[in-house]
């Protein structure tokens, strides 16, 4: 074994599986098998593998100015220019952009731009963040602690208290109701818990909320109708800025721009990394609105610098990579193809798997969906330990589709915006192969319950 440390993975069990190229939507391992990648590497790499366009987008800034930092006034134009082309497409206020490498340090980035910004306009006290559970932003110190999914926050004791990190119930229909809640029900009730929570904590003490419109890791919750139309109206009656983690849901991932147009959200704050590149340089960007980083030029000066950034923020071959990509996405009308090819993957995945004995639920929207692994398909029961998404995993594996178990037994799918209809038919069909082994395994195991 190599000695890495390897990131999100049992350290009993590393490379199991050793890649060696891809192109296109398939990837390749070193005994040379092809595998679809069925959810985009992390849900990261939109245009596919051996893009030659952002290749040479990148190799041709590596022979022109191969790195400059932005430190002390010092810039070069490609960051200028993606900055400028953020503005002009995101959904908030005069927006401003800090660049950083990943989705982590993004929001780590707006956790401590927060302070700042409700420092300078002497609020110190409104310093408190709600997340939800089931949320994933990230595993640095600060994203971690926004982060709700128990095997990222085990032996980390994360600081949630020191950080002032409020947490609230997901919006998980299936799995959070209760009893014969309809979904409406079920909302209004999480929703009031939460405004509850709000009071009794101070609204003048909370600075935001933070929440992926769609989410990935913890298993790819949709939220219901109206949840966030409800959500909304509770936080702007309280002064609370809505955070939008678009790290996942960003740059077509749900048929749209952004998963905030999907979902009916308007945020104050947005959070991007994998898709703004499609994975092939490390970037990532907190956009913030115009009156907030006004009211933090006057501090810095002050102190003689905004004393926050990293070596990498801005790299300008990561900023000829997302500018290449967002070029692509715009001129080939990605988003529309991922709207069109994403209402086929839904549509298949629905009329392949609901009557499917293991499933208990078929989620999603656009190019990004879930299936719930139950093992009882009229209590919703699941199983322990993530079993169930263990075994579909490598069954879907042996069939030549990369998927992931998320959230223990939720069987993820995102592959990359390129993928055809026929692509997707190809890979639905070899999932159903798959599962219809993993339901074999489970039941001679005697974990399925019938009835």
């Amino acid at each position: 074994m190599a000695p890495v440390v390897y990131p999100t993975t049992n350290l009993t069990a590393t490379e199991q599986l050793v890649f060696e190229r891809g192109e296109g939507i398939y990837i390749f391992d070193n005994k040379g098998k092809r595998y679809i990648e069925g959810l985009a590497g992390l849900w990261c790499t939109s245009l596919g593998y051996s893009n030659q366009e952002v290749i040479d987008a990148i190799t041709e800034q590596l022979n022109t100015l191969p790195f400059s930092h932005t430190f002390g006034g010092k810039t070069h134009q490609p960051i200028m220019d993606l900055a400028e082309k953020i503005r002009e497409i995101v959904p908030v206020e005069d927006a401003y952009v800090f660049f950083g490498n990943s989705g982590s340090d993004a929001n780590d980035s707006h956790y401590k731009m927060l302070r700042y910004y409700f420092n300078a306009i002497g609020k110190p006290e409104k310093r408190k963040i709600i997340t939800r559970e089931r949320g994933y932003h990230g595993v640095t110190v600060a994203a971690g602690s926004l982060t709700s999914l128990p095997a990222n926050l085990a032996h980390f004791d994360a600081p949630l208290e020191a950080l002032s990190i409020l947490r609230t119930a997901s919006p998980h229909y299936y799995t959070g109701r209760r009893g014969n809640e309809t979904e409406e029900q079920f909302v209004d009730r999480i929703l009031e818990e939460l405004e509850t929570q709000i009071q009794q904590e101070g609204p003048e003490t909370i600075a935001a909320m933070i929440i992926e419109p769609i989410t990935g890791a913890s298993g790819v919750i949709v939220p219901p109708d109206g949840y966030y139309e409800k959500l909304q109206a509770i936080l702007r009656k309280h002064d609370i800025l809505i955070w939008a983690d678009e790290v996942i849901c960003g740059f077509g991932r749900t048929g749209n721009d952004f998963g905030c147009t999907t979902m009916g959200i308007q945020p104050d704050l947005m959070t991007f990394a994998k898709q703004l590149s499609s994975a092939y340089f490390p970037i990532s960007a907190a956009v913030i609105p115009g009156w907030m980083y006004e009211a933090m030029i006057e501090p810095s000066n002050q102190v003689g610098v905004f004393g926050h950034g990293f070596t990498y923020s801005g790299h300008p071959a990561a900023c000829a990579a997302a500018l290449k990509t967002l070029e692509i996405y715009e001129r080939d009308n990605m988003f529309a193809h991922a709207a069109e090819v994403g209402a086929h993957l839904q549509q298949r995945l629905r009329e392949t798997f609901e009557s499917h004995p293991l499933v208990g639920e078929v989620r999603g929207r656009g190019l990004i969906a879930a299936l719930e692994l139950v093992s009882n398909k009229t209590t919703g029961a699941s199983f322990d330990k993530g079993i169930a998404g263990a075994t579909a995993q490598r069954a879907c594996e042996k069939h030549g589709v990369i998927l992931r178990a998320v959230a223990g037994n939720a069987l993820a799918f995102c592959p990359p915006l390129i993928i055809t209809t026929k692509q997707v038919d190809d890979m639905v069909a070899a999932v159903s192969v798959a599962l219809d082994e993993t339901y074999d395994i489970l039941r001679e195991q005697n974990l399925i319950h019938i009835g």
